[in-house]
């Protein structure tokens, strides 16, 4: 039997009729009519010298010959159609698509993108905020900001923003609340995005810190950190604020972290993307202005003393 491969036209036919189990569903996804897909089916079967389809009155089977080859013809065109995606972007230098979490991209990206824009008009940026962990070929990413300690092995990462936090409240609540142990009376808004974190950074970790014991477990719970930002902002409560997303509500004035006491943690944003695509222009444009922006947090460190999360004692 020769090893010479069928058409690719009749692959394809096949492999979607396999998938869809139907002769009609299959041309409809390819655009061709019925009788053009069961040509194109008959060839592929005279090609093999067997059928690859039971046609019953109304519906189709797979043969034991169809079966073979149905999930070798369905990986290959998956492989073919990632490798056409990927062969694209290589060429494209005017767009990037960048994934970040929820929080990240609507406190931090978003209200800056204006001055990237402004100085790349030439570049598209694209943003698919999600907690997924995506990957680069088969989700079409270019770049990702990942928070935490990381394992990018096979990839190019590189430290863009280190964390830190402390609690922040409305300015009309830092009066009220003027030392730490006034926290005691706060309502503490707790968030859940750092749990996964060993050491924690959490209230439970700032007040052994502070030296005031156990912390409040009374409080509001959030599942995402920019809701309890918004929360602090509208004076509901004092959150344990990630310098990452509550800078800019602090330059601007809508919070204030008026106690110096700061936890530190290895974990950080790290800008992660294909190994060697961090060459190409509008990629290392990128990367450069999330470094320039990321520099702006320096001011918001003077004057704290910090305490690594990791020397805390446990509770």
């Amino acid at each position: 039997m020769p090893d010479r491969l069928p058409p690719l036209t009749a692959l394809r036919a096949f492999d979607a009729a396999a998938r869809h189990m139907s002769f009609a569903k299959a041309a409809a996804e390819l655009n061709v009519t019925p009788a053009a897909l069961s040509f194109q089916i008959k060839s592929l079967e005279e090609h093999l010298g067997q059928p690859v389809f039971k046609r019953l009155n109304r519906a189709v089977e797979l043969t034991e010959a169809g079966r073979a080859l149905a999930p070798g013809a369905g990986e290959a065109f998956a492989r073919l159609a990632e490798a056409w995606r990927s062969a694209r972007r290589a060429g494209d230098t005017q767009a990037i698509t960048v994934t970040a979490g929820p929080a990240l991209t609507a406190k931090w990206l978003a209200p800056r993108i204006f001055g990237f824009a402004a100085a790349h008009p030439e570049i598209e940026l694209r943003f698919s905020a999600s907690l997924r962990i995506m990957d680069f070929d088969r989700d079409e990413i270019d770049v990702a900001l990942r928070f935490g300690l990381g394992d990018d092995a096979g990839l190019f990462s590189t430290p863009v923003i280190r964390e830190w936090v402390t609690p922040m409240m409305a300015p009309e609540l830092a009066a009220r609340y003027a030392t730490p142990e006034a926290l005691r009376e706060a309502t503490l808004l707790h968030q859940d995005d750092t749990y996964f974190l060993k050491p924690p950074i959490n209230w439970a970790a700032w007040f052994r810190a502070a030296g005031l014991g156990k912390a409040p477990e009374a409080g509001p719970r959030f599942s995402q950190a920019d809701h309890a930002l918004d929360a602090a902002m509208a004076g509901a409560g004092v959150v344990m604020g990630r310098i990452s997303l509550g800078a800019a509500a602090l330059l601007a004035g809508q919070l204030v972290a008026p106690f110096a006491l700061t936890l530190s943690t290895d974990a950080h944003y790290r800008f992660v993307c294909p190994d060697g695509a961090e060459t190409k222009p509008q990629i290392a444009a990128f990367l450069a202005w999330i470094r320039e922006e990321a520099a702006g947090f320096d001011s918001l460190s003077e004057g704290r003393t910090f305490i690594a999360a990791a020397d805390i004692p446990p509770g």
